[in-house]
């Protein structure tokens, strides 16, 4: 039996019967068929959730305490069934199944850091010129198409849905085709949880099929991704086709990641490390631009190379660093780009080549010698592969780290702290580090400069993202009241 879709609080097949496999990246078998949606599904999804949003509704009529507890006991039935959320999640997506929980912990804490913000949201009173009292309220911007990525899929789920909720909106999630099971499987949760009909809705689907049905629809007021810049560039523009759309877009990056002379070897290479290859190298913040001052650029790139050779990839249900690939053509893309980087002249000192001849597994690569104008220096790779690169001086190397269109992350490696801070201050990047990289919390504002993205996610940013300002003024009488 295939996985039905979840619209109004029910399990349905997709009104045109269609189905799509979801496939395991560890031995390319597929792993169960799902309902695939398409414009008719997101139509009574998008439907749903606007009768929900209506002002009448349960939904709009549940205290915002009630709100937040709904979202803690939703929190809690994750964490519940956290030993079969991340195996489900490991057999879809491929990631080490003790990474997989670790992750499911962090979603639980960003559901838990918005389920406290639901009765905090406050609006001001304004100081108006004129006879008048003014004042802000904040109010649920409505409707939310939320479009996931596959690389972090529980993660993913709760940056989008807690803020939308916490706030008062109602959602119709797409998740991406690669891995559809875990969104499904938070959406049944949300139910036992006792999120009223219409308030959470998933559609599995395709991104040209449901993907822009749901941004193009008139219904939806406003759309959040995570993906691409070359979906994201084109989920703006159908955010503009039939109404004015709010948009929040965490793109693509290509973080830059330096490391001075007065570093820990050994400590520098272990964040690099970390950084680079985190998930596969499937993360859209990892430092995979290793900027390496030359006095000690020979012993960095020899530690670098000796991690990535002691890196275990395996059965990711094992305890491995690394899992496969996500599916066949991330696959074949990272392939390419490091035959790219051996054929430009890049030096391959570890890796560079795929493991066995069943599932997407690639062994960890680094490139030394690498050239700002390379492809590996200046595209999304998106797979295990780190570019390391010689610098001279502050000045040339913040140039460089800049001389990018993405601006999602950068990281400084150094004990100097007025070099780190000079740092901070120069680099375009929406998130920087010092002595340390990728440290994200529930508290903490994520997004991108440049060509990574629009707005932000988690922290108090996250939750504005979904809030309208309605200003109120009241005229006064001139003359007091006798």
């Amino acid at each position: 039996m295939p996985h039905p879709i979840f619209i109004n609080n029910e399990w349905v097949d997709a009104v045109s019967k269609k189905t799509f496999p979801t496939i395991n990246p560890q031995d390319e078998t597929v792993i169960t068929q799902v309902a695939e949606g398409d414009k008719a599904d997101i139509d009574l999804a998008v439907a749903a959730a606007k009768k929900a949003f209506h002002r009448y509704s349960e939904w709009r009529k549940t205290d915002a305490s009630q709100r937040g507890r709904l979202l803690l006991k939703l929190a809690d039935l994750i964490e519940r069934d956290v030993k079969y959320l991340a195996a489900l999640e490991t057999l879809d997506c491929g990631k080490p199944v003790k990474n997989a929980e670790g992750e499911i912990y962090f979603a639980t804490s960003v559901i838990r850091y918005y389920a406290g913000k639901a009765d905090k949201i406050l609006g001001n009173t304004i100081p108006a010129d004129g006879e008048v009292l003014s004042f802000t309220l904040k109010e649920p911007v409505g409707v939310c198409g939320q479009i996931l990525p596959w690389n972090y899929p529980i993660p993913m789920i709760s940056w989008k849905i807690a803020p939308a909720l916490a706030a008062g909106c109602t959602v119709v999630v797409k998740p991406a085709e690669q891995t559809p099971l875990t969104a499904l499987a938070v959406a049944a949760l949300a139910q036992e949880a006792g999120f009223p009909p219409g308030v959470l809705n998933v559609v599995p689907g395709y991104g040209p099929t449901a993907g822009a049905a749901l941004t193009h629809h008139p219904d939806v007021d406003k759309v959040a991704f995570t993906g691409s810049t070359e979906v994201g560039r084109m989920i703006m523009s159908a955010a503009a086709a039939v109404n004015v759309k709010r948009v929040t877009l965490e793109l693509g990056g290509k973080s830059a990641l330096v490391i001075f002379n007065d570093a820990d070897v050994d400590k520098a290479a272990e964040i690099a490390h970390g950084t680079a290859f985190a998930n596969g190298g499937q993360c859209c913040v990892a430092g995979t631009r290793t900027y390496v001052q030359s006095a000690i650029y020979d012993k960095f790139v020899q530690r670098a190379t000796e991690l990535a050779q002691q890196r275990s990839v395996g059965n990711p249900y094992d305890d491995v660093d690394q899992g496969p690939q996500i599916d066949q053509d991330m696959f074949n893309k990272v392939l390419g780009y490091i035959s790219s980087g051996k054929s430009e002249g890049a030096r391959c000192v570890a890796g560079g080549d795929r493991i066995g001849d069943k599932g997407y597994f690639i062994k960890p690569t680094v490139f030394a010698d690498v050239k700002d104008d390379m492809k590996i220096a200046r595209e999304e790779i998106f797979g295990p592969v780190q570019s390391i690169l010689k610098f001279d001086t502050f000045e040339e190397v913040v140039d460089r780290a800049n001389d990018s269109n993405y601006g999602l992350g950068a990281g400084v490696i150094t004990n100097d702290i007025t070099t780190a801070l000079a740092f901070i201050k120069h680099v375009r990047a929406g998130s920087v580090w010092i002595n340390v990289f990728d440290y994200v919390t529930c508290q903490t504002p994520f997004g991108g400069f440049k060509n990574s993205g629009i707005g932000r996610e988690l922290g108090e940013e996250g939750i504005l993202q979904y809030l309208e300002n309605k200003t109120v003024t009241i005229s006064l009488p001139k003359k007091p009241i006798s």
